[in-house]
């Protein structure tokens, strides 16, 4: 499986929709749905650490490993 990308439980925990997400941490949504759907193949350390800091989690509430 790989990592698993968490992004939609964190923003429904938020009450946050991902267009809104996408302005504050000023990125496309179309980005913000690929890094959603697991199809990205990398991201920036400076994107997710707007993303943490805008949802205020931890990379981990994000980001999950599973063999």
């Amino acid at each position: 499986m790989g990592i698993i990308v968490n992004l939609d439980k964190v923003l429904t925990e938020r009450n946050m929709k991902s267009k809104e997400l996408a302005e504050i941490i000023d990125i496309t949504e179309a980005n913000l749905s690929i890094l959603k759907s697991g199809k990205a193949k990398a991201i920036r350390f400076s994107t997710l650490e707007a993303i943490c800091k805008a949802l205020d989690c931890q990379p981990a509430d994000i980001l999950e490993y599973s063999p």
